[in-house]
């Protein structure tokens, strides 16, 4: 028997339970599919709270929400959306569209760590249903908008991550159109625009897509349309437009059952489903019942997937069994950010254009159905607000009748051909074309144009839709090669409407961005426009531009690398640029600017803390920490802080095990040193602390990383760097040279590489002459089990140069005697090695070897035939002819010629006599120099020097 809640679908059971047996094996399982979808329209749309179902940029759901609202005029709009947004919606007046409202959290507390940073937005354009409703609330006296939905911390809480520890937030769709989507790499004009959301969480109202994939591929398949946004232009977006407000409720309430019903079973995904639809239900009667406002006054805005809800807590009589549960410890912070267009397109899974076609619909329909829509006092663009309209009297509540039968029963109706509007979108392809570098004439606009026609008759439309005329454009004009930077489906898009990026207005900015826009309020130049500015700053005739110049280095350490880029002029320690030219594209990167304001109200507190987190941190290194040292030097000039990252880099420093940092942390190290020294009166205690350590450190680990396959040549040659660069300072600290000396003792490497280090740094300590190093080398390069591992020796030396510099010309000695003497079988597969070693490892020693090389090779091709070897001259010079026999009185006569000469000497070395007389011949003298030859020798080569 039909109950009188049943009648006003009854006509409609009765097709469909025809249906199913007419199409279905038995009608048991597709009529319960069909039914429960009839049922689910009829609950909603009995519910005395009315419920208005959209879909999210939706030109159709936007157009329908217009004329209700001016038709029902509602006391209490209930808006899904994260209730913890609701504070920012007013400063979308301060904005031009499209921009999203974002919850952001830095610091996080209950969630795992490397989910940080948590962000959640909400894209909002004109030509959405959420915005109609927004603006409508706010600028309507005596309406109050509530957002029901779950908060950003739920968001995060809810997700399917939470049940899978360890792993990143992202690669998921959640049911209201969430989704993660991030950039990377150098990103084109468009990709930019499409990360304009970064990885954030995206949150829209109604996400109406089919989540069984045979169900979609189906509807495209009969539809003959390529993807998804076109299958929804086509028979809803349209169709829709011209429809009535009882047919467009049970059409989209219709829709969002039939998916939730197809739905995939993923109990997760499901579970989530339905407590967000708990949740909001119980938001409504709790505002309901500490306000008294009666439903019938209310307006329930959501996505028709949630809609169809099932629960026991759907309306307003349900059950009140759901708690609500505590947000975690995190911090959030709330603003607004831009959008673009291409990034919700990205970040929905939509198809490219189709959001800017959507808004060229929304504005096609307006003109066409004359229908005011509503829209924020004071926002760019918004003409002077429409005087509200009386709110009608509300008579007894009618009978929900009918409307699905004879909408599901009617042929589609085929517009008419509207030639004037395709004629000027070829026209226009074309001229778009040829401004891009494509060869196109009026010929092209002809066959774009029959193309058009011919498409949409082959997908059964009369008029041709802008996905045909894009089709049409791409086969008529495009060619083998793109000749600019946008192809034609690109130029389509922007035809079509372009992708419009949002902006963020001065007074929705958070207070460090405001900060920032006024403090380079000197630069004059529109920093809120995208693109890129150049600034120039001729700091030496207006020092007041200097204070720009620390916020533009300061933003080029805190924002991505095209935000601030600098053409001219450098910021180093104890420097100071006179001029300066910079590119700011600050309005293109205006996201992240906002998003430093969610971390703290100034540049330099923003710079302070993540400092100090760097430092912090527990996989932090010893130059890691001593970067962060040399940042708080160069662009705060704060000695306290720096003294303050300075000890937690000696703590750092004493805890390591490994040499990996070894280069960075002496660079650094020889950076500050010669900083300090030359403008402080001393030295900082932290950093004397912190060469007595490293000293003591690097010694310790000095045998083992000899022989350790881990540490690189480069990283021992760091070390060794350290200690002999150090000694000095380190020495005068306290530190004893016995351990360096036992440190060296102890090594006993392998590698060839790493032994030749071994014995530069034994000439350094004057444990090895020269000679000795010389005579050594020569021995390999005699040896021929040696000679293919000698150019192994011959790297070793070229790292050595970092330690004892004092080696360049010995170094260059090396190379030239292998080069020289190395059979062509071993020298050439060497050479790219050395190449590649100077190029990866020694760009700094690179110079230093090309000085030295320049100063011993001859300058002059024509002195090359006469040029000996510095290192073949010296060996001549070092040859002393043995002592003559005899008497010697040729050595005892010239001493007593020029007595002056031995004076001037022994003055020199302290010594104190007088003159005697040797006797006859002067053995004597000539006795103590036979004795000691080595004397006379090193005499010798101290002169010649």
């Amino acid at each position: 028997m039909t109950g009188p809640h049943e009648r006003g679908f009854q006509e409609l059971r009765t097709q469909l339970q025809e249906a199913a047996a007419t199409f279905a094996d038995g009608p048991d399982a597709l009529e319960s599919i069909l039914l429960g979808i009839v049922d689910d329209v009829d609950r909603a749309v009995r519910e005395p709270l009315e419920i208005f179902p959209v879909c999210h940029h939706s030109p159709a759901s936007a157009l329908a929400m217009a004329r209700r609202l001016w038709e029902k005029q509602p006391k209490v709009i209930y808006l899904e959306l994260c209730e913890d947004m609701a504070p920012l919606l007013t400063e979308l007046r301060n904005c031009r569209l499209p921009v999203a409202v974002q919850a952001f959290a830095s610091e996080i507390d209950g969630f795992p760590a490397d989910w940080a940073p948590l962000s959640v937005v909400a894209p909002i354009t004109e030509a959405s249903a959420e915005y109609q409703a927004i603006a409508y609330a706010l600028d309507t006296p005596g309406v109050e908008l509530v957002l029901v939905d779950r908060s950003s911390d739920h968001v995060y809480q809810w997700d399917a991550r939470a049940e899978t520890p360890g792993t990143e937030p992202g690669g998921r769709e959640d049911n209201d159109s969430t989704d993660t989507s991030a950039g990377s790499g150098t990103p084109s004009a468009a990709e930019e625009e499409a990360g304009l959301h970064g990885d954030a969480v995206g949150v829209g109202i109604g996400d109406l897509r089919p989540r069984f994939a045979e169900l979609e591929a189906h509807l495209l398949r009969h539809g003959k349309v390529r993807h998804w946004s076109e299958w929804w232009h086509q028979y809803v977006e349209l169709p829709l437009g011209e429809g009535d407000h009882d047919t467009y409720r049970q059409v989209m309430l219709l829709i969002g059952s039939l998916f939730r019903h197809l739905a995939p079973g993923d109990p997760h995904r499901v579970r989530v489903d339905e407590d967000r639809e708990r949740h909001m239900w119980t938001r409504m009667r709790e505002h309901l019942a500490a306000t008294g406002t009666a439903p019938a006054d209310c307006l329930y805005v959501c996505g028709a997937f949630h809609a169809a809800s099932r629960v026991a807590e759907f309306g307003v009589h349900g059950t009140d069994t759901f708690e609500i549960g505590p947000r975690t410890a995190t911090k959030w912070q709330h603003g607004l950010i831009p959008s673009s267009h291409a990034a919700i397109e990205a970040q929905f899974g939509l198809a490219g254009g189709s959001v800017s076609i959507a808004a060229t619909l929304w504005a096609k329909n307006l003109r066409r159905t004359r229908v005011e829509p509503y829209r924020l006092a004071g926002q760019t663009g918004a003409k002077k607000p429409k005087k509200s309209v009386t709110a009608p009297v509300p008579g007894p509540a009618a009978e929900p009748s009918d409307k699905l039968s004879g909408f599901l029963r009617r042929p589609p109706v085929l517009d008419r051909l509207d030639e004037a509007e395709l004629l000027g979108w070829c026209v226009e392809i074309v001229r778009a074309a040829r401004r891009n570098g494509y060869l196109a004439s009026t010929a092209d606009a002809i066959a774009v144009f029959e193309t058009s026609i011919l498409l949409a008759g082959m997908r059964d439309r009369a008029r041709p839709t802008p996905y045909d005329f894009q089709d049409a454009a791409v086969t008529c004009i495009e060619k083998d090669t793109v000749p600019g930077r946008r192809d034609v489906r690109r130029l389509v898009e922007i035809m079509m409407g372009g992708d419009r990026v949002g902006r963020v207005g001065y007074d929705a900015l958070p207070p460090l961005a405001r900060d920032v826009h006024d403090r380079l309020a000197a630069l004059e130049l529109k920093l809120e426009q995208r693109g890129v500015q150049r600034a120039l700053l001729d700091i030496a005739g207006r020092p007041e531009l200097e204070r720009c110049s620390d916020v533009l280095w300061m933003l080029r350490r805190l924002m991505p690398p095209g935000a601030a880029r600098p053409i001219m002029g450098e910021r180093s320690l104890g420097e100071r640029s006179l001029q300066e030219s910079w590119d700011l594209a600050l309005g293109t990167h205006q996201r992240a600017l906002i998003e430093l304001g969610y971390e703290g109200v100034s540049l330099e507190q923003v710079l302070e803390q993540r400092l100090r987190r760097a430092a912090g941190a527990a996989q932090a290194t010893a130059a890691t920490v001593l970067e962060t040292v040399e940042d708080a030097t160069l662009y705060l000039r704060s000695r306290r802080l720096a003294d303050e990252l300075g000890s937690r880099a000696l703590e750092v420093l004493s805890a390591e095990r490994t040499v990996d940092g070894a280069p960075e942390v002496l660079r650094r190290v020889r950076r500050l040193l010669a900083y300090y020294r030359t403008s402080e009166p001393v030295l900082p205690p932290w950093i004397e602390s912190f060469v007595k350590a490293g000293y003591a450190h690097y010694c310790t680990l000095l045998p083992t990383s000899f022989t350790d396959d881990d540490a690189t040549v480069r990283q021992v040659a760091a070390m060794l760097g350290f200690l002999f660069s150090m000694e000095g300072l380190a020495l005068s600290l306290g530190c004893d040279r016995a351990q360096l000396r036992l440190a060296l003792a102890q090594s006993h490497p392998r590698d060839p590489s790493r032994t030749a280090l071994l014995w530069a740094a034994q000439v350094h300590l004057g444990h090895l002459s020269r000679t000795e190093l010389r005579s050594t080398c020569d021995e390999l390069l005699g040896n021929p089990l040696v000679v293919p591992a000698y150019p192994r020796y011959l790297s070793g030396f070229v790292h050595a140069l970092e330690p004892v510099p004092g080696l360049a010309d010995f170094v260059v000695e090396a190379v030239s005697q292998a080069f020289g003497r190395l059979p062509d079988p071993v020298l050439l597969p060497w050479l790219p090695t050395l190449v590649t070693t100077l190029r990866a490892g020694g760009a700094d020693l690179a110079p230093l070897l090309i000085r030295e090389a320049g100063r011993t090779f001859p300058g002059r091709l024509a002195e090359l035939d006469a040029w000996v070897p510095p290192w073949r001259a010296e060996a001549r010079r070092q040859t002393v002819p043995a002592v003559r026999g005899g008497d010697g009185a040729g050595g005892c006569t010239l001493l007593a010629a020029h007595p002056a000469t031995c004076d001037a000497v022994a003055g020199l070395l302290g010594c104190e006599g007088t003159w005697e007389d040797s006797g006859p011949g002067g053995q004597e003298g000539v006795a103590l120099v036979g004795r000691h030859p080595d004397t006379a020798r090193a005499l010798e080569a101290l002169l010649a020097g």
